[in-house]
This record gives structure tokens, C-alpha cells and sequence, in this order.
């Protein structure tokens, strides 16, 4: 008989009756059959959508807090290793250090040559005129100096070996408001432990822009309120070349000279350290001239100031004089025609901002008035300034430049006649000639010559028409008296007088 197992059917059910039902017993629970939870954590892990969005979320936060961990490393790494400085287009050694830039140097090596690769440059080109060849026709030869350096942007120099230096030139997006030219900025950049480079970089680089001004006179204009060098600097003018009346130049000299030296004086009695001058007297009689030879003599810029010019005002000027350039004459021309009453430029009468007396008054001798200064004033019309203008303290000296002497006329005949007059044959019979002129102020020995003057300039100007020929200036000699031109009557025919 088969078993039971071997049966096609399934197996009888027990008939064992189930347990009798106790109250105080607890029931049975299945640990497969547990309650549904709000938020089946279980089944969103187990989802392999959502698995994957979780671990794809996690390395992109985890990539940008090692990001923001490595910008943040980096950053103090350049704090700590690295040294900044920058340089403002307003500062004096920003064109100091660009010309010290555009210097070659000795890029030898395999790093060298790729690091400093400089990709984007800017020119500066200067020109001066050559004289001519002999036997050369036309205006003469034009000599164009052209000097590269880094342009805007990144660049890397090798200022010596295993020192380098990250040069980064940029032009800001903020301009000057009264010329509009773009802020520009430079800035260097190397390691801490090559900081004592920038030294030796600003002193080399001071030292080339003397070089450069060698033997030259810079002239500053104020312009924009601020100082700017007025065109190129001027061959410096020989003391000698200008010839003031016997005594007059050397005392000048002598006395600020003077005043150079005693600084420590003018300090320890609590003085302030300027000291003014007013040169006045007819024009041509070399006074600016002067100016210009003592800057050369004394190795000092010139730093000029137009008093006269629109938009110039007292608090303008006060700030200029607080902020004159090192080593500098401070020059103010023609005063006297700087504070007369403008004309009206608008139907309601305003003149537009200018210059007030007080606020001149208090420039050179106020609150405002800068120390270590030597002023120069200059005027053709004494009468006409202030007495507080000239009072001591504001001018501590006054030197009346006048008319061509005796002494000029012959000094000057030896400058520019000197080497073909061995005899002073010639510069006798030029001085009898102007004295008969009555040039020198009449003629002592005949009262009918009429008293008459020349200047300076006009006998230079005679000197240089007749280039050695010093008969042709004797035979001339009349043209030195002075003209008086007087309106001619108006005609029908307008400026035309004569049939062509």
C-alpha cells in the first residue's frame, strides 16, 4: 500500500484543537506583519533611483567643500608666502617702474625663457629733431626713440637669478572725472622671503628716471588739480647764458643757496621753512630766463602755476602749493595781471571761478601755505600788487631786473662775439654806438641825445640775426630803439592798402 507521501493530494490537517483563549495573555505578534511607517526609509534606500540621486548629491557636495577648502588653502598660502604691492598711475614710481620694466634683461635658462614671455606690450615713442648734415637739403632728420614695455595684463620678470617677479598691469573701470582717461594700477608680486627686492626695484628704478633727466630741467604745469610734467624735460639752461646787471645774479644765487642751508636753523626757531622772491620790471629783461638757469644750477624742477586760468580757485591753489614736487621752484608769472578784474563772460555777470586775493595771500602764507618751498613771483607792474602781497614773510626779497646796462650790452657782445673779437676792438665801437643811441639812458657827454633803453632781449635778438658778423650788429645797432606803434586811421579799402 503507498504511503502517504507518495499521494497526489496534500496531507490531512491536524485535528488537534487550538489553545484555550487566556485574557491575561499578550498576543502574538509576527515580526514580518509589523505596521506601515510614515516615511519608508527602508523602501526609499532600497530604491535604486533614489540610491542613486543620494550619492550623486553627496559627491557634489563633498567636490565643492573641497573646493571651497582648496580656495580658502590657497589663499592663505598667498598671504603667507607671497607679497603684494600696488602701484597707482597718480604715483610718481608708476612710470618710474614701467621704464625699469621695459629694461632688457638676461632671460638665459629653460624656466626663464618660458615664464617670461611677455605677450602683450605698449610703446612709448619720443622724437627730437637732428640738425642737418652738411649739404643736406630739407628740414633735417627726425630721431624717433621707441621704448616697449609690458601692456595690460599678466607678466612674469626674472629680476635676477631664481628671483622672479609677477607683474600685473590693469586698467580700472573707474575714470577721472575731469579728464576721463581710465584709473590705471601695477602690481607686483613675489615670495615673502624676496620682499628686500623691492628696494633694490624702486631705487634702480628712481635711478633710471634720473638718468634719463640727466642734465635736463623738468618743468611742471598744474593742470586737472594735480601736477603734471609740462611736455618733455628742457636741456638745463647755463647760469652764464643769462646776464643780469653787475652783482645782481650772483646775489640772488648767494642768498638761496643760503636759505638751502639752513634748514636745521629755520627748524629749532620754530620758522617756517620757505622763503620768497618777486622779480619785477619791463618785460624781456630775463627774469623767467633766470628762474629757469637757477633750477639747472641748483639740479631743482620748475612747478608753475597759472593764476589766470579757468577753473582755478583759492582752495585749488591752496591744495597745489600743500602738494609741490620734490626739489621744485614754485613760479608765478605776471601776478599783477592775475588779480585785476576779469572781464564778464556771462550776460549775468559771472566771471566763472578764479583765483581772490586772500586766497593768494593765504597760499603763500597761511594755514594752507606748505613749508620747504622756494617761491618765485614775477611782475611786469609793481604799482599794481597788493602791499600785503610783497610784505615780508611772503616776499623776503625784491630785485628790480631792468633795462639792458652798460654791463649787459657788454657781456653779452663777449658771449656771442668773444672768439672772432680777440681785441674787444669791436665790443668798444658797439658800446659807443649804443651810447650815441642814447640806449644806456642818454648820453652823459651830448644832453640833446634823447634818453632811451633797450632790453635784453632785443640785443640777443640782434645778436642771433647777425650770427658772426659782428659788423652787421654794429650797423644795425638802431634797431634796438624801441618802437611806439599808434593806430592807424581806418580806410574804405579795409586791411588792403596797397594794389596788388
Amino acid at each position: 500500500m503507498p504511503s502517504a507521501a507518495g499521494l497526489p493530494f496534500p496531507p490531512p490537517q491536524s485535528t488537534q484543537p487550538p489553545p484555550p483563549y487566556s485574557p491575561s495573555a499578550p498576543p502574538s505578534v509576527n515580526p514580518s506583519a509589523a505596521a506601515p511607517s510614515f516615511l519608508p526609509l527602508d523602501q526609499l534606500f532600497t530604491n535604486p533611483v533614489f540610491a542613486g540621486g543620494l550619492g550623486l548629491a553627496s559627491l557634489g557636495a563633498a567636490a565643492a567643500f573641497g573646493r571651497r577648502a582648496l580656495i580658502q588653502s590657497a589663499a592663505l598660502l598667498r598671504r603667507q608666502l607671497l607679497v603684494n604691492i600696488e602701484i597707482s598711475k597718480r604715483d610718481p614710481s608708476y612710470s618710474w617702474v614701467l621704464a625699469w620694466l621695459a629694461q632688457p634683461r638676461d632671460n638665459s635658462g629653460f624656466i626663464a625663457q618660458r615664464l617670461t614671455r611677455l605677450r602683450s606690450l605698449s610703446v612709448t615713442t619720443t622724437t627730437k629733431s637732428l640738425s642737418k648734415a652738411a649739404g643736406e637739403e630739407g628740414n633735417g632728420r627726425t630721431h624717433a626713440d621707441f621704448r616697449v614695455q609690458p601692456g595690460f595684463g599678466h607678466h612674469v620678470v626674472r629680476h635676477k637669478p631664481g628671483v622672479y617677479i609677477a607683474v600685473s598691469r590693469e586698467k580700472a573701470s573707474t575714470a577721472t572725472t575731469a579728464t576721463g582717461e581710465p584709473h590705471e594700477t601695477l602690481t607686483l608680486t613675489l615670495l615673502w622671503m624676496h620682499r628686500h627686492v623691492l628696494a633694490e626695484v624702486f631705487t634702480q628704478a628712481h635711478e633710471l628716471a634720473q638718468s634719463f633727466q640727466q642734465g635736463k630741467t623738468v618743468v611742471y604745469t598744474a593742470r586737472n588739480m594735480q601736477w603734471a610734467v609740462l611736455g618733455k624735460p628742457r636741456l638745463k639752461r647755463p647760469l652764464g647764458s643769462v646776464i643780469l646787471d653787475e652783482g645782481v645774479k650772483e646775489s640772488l644765487v648767494a642768498d638761496v643757496k643760503e636759505f638751502m642751508a639752513a634748514q636745521q636753523w629755520y627748524t629749532e626757531r620754530g620758522v617756517p621753512y620757505r622763503r620768497g622772491y618777486l622779480l619785477y620790471g619791463p618785460p624781456g629783461t630775463g627774469k623767467t630766463s633766470f628762474i629757469q638757469a637757477l633750477a639747472g644750477e641748483l639740479d631743482y624742477s620748475v612747478a608753475m602755476i597759472n593764476l589766470s586760468e579757468m577753473g582755478m580757485t583759492d582752495d585749488l591753489l591752496a591744495q597745489l602749493l600743500t602738494q609741490l614736487p620734490e626739489k621744485s621752484i614754485l613760479l608765478l608769472e605776471d601776478v599783477d595781471a592775475a588779480l585785476v578784474n576779469r572781464r564778464q563772460r556771462d550776460p549775468d555777470g559771472y566771471s566763472g571761478r578764479t583765483v581772490t586775493a586772500s586766497g593768494l595771500l593765504n597760499a603763500l602764507d597761511g594755514l594752507a601755505a606748505g613749508e620747504d618751498r622756494i617761491a618765485f613771483l614775477t611782475t611786469n607792474h609793481i604799482d599794481k600788487l597788493d602791499p600785503a602781497l610783497i610784505r615780508p614773510g611772503r616776499v623776503d626779497m625784491m630785485v628790480r631786473i631792468g633795462e639792458a646796462s652798460r654791463y649787459q650790452a657788454g657781456q653779452m657782445w663777449d658771449r656771442y662775439y668773444g672768439d672772432i673779437d680777440t681785441d674787444h676792438k669791436g665790443r668798444e665801437r658797439f658800446l659807443e654806438r649804443l651810447d650815441g643811441l642814447g640806449l644806456f639812458g642818454g648820453d652823459q657827454k651830448d644832453p640833446a641825445v634823447p634818453k632811451r633803453h633797450t632790453s635784453t632781449a632785443a640785443i640777443q635778438g640782434l645778436f642771433q640775426f647777425h650770427k658772426g658778423d659782428m659788423e652787421g650788429a654794429i650797423r644795425m645797432a638802431e634797431h634796438l630803439i624801441p618802437r611806439t606803434y599808434e593806430p592807424e586811421p581806418p580806410t574804405v579799402e579795409g586791411s588792403i592798402k596797397f594794389p596788388a
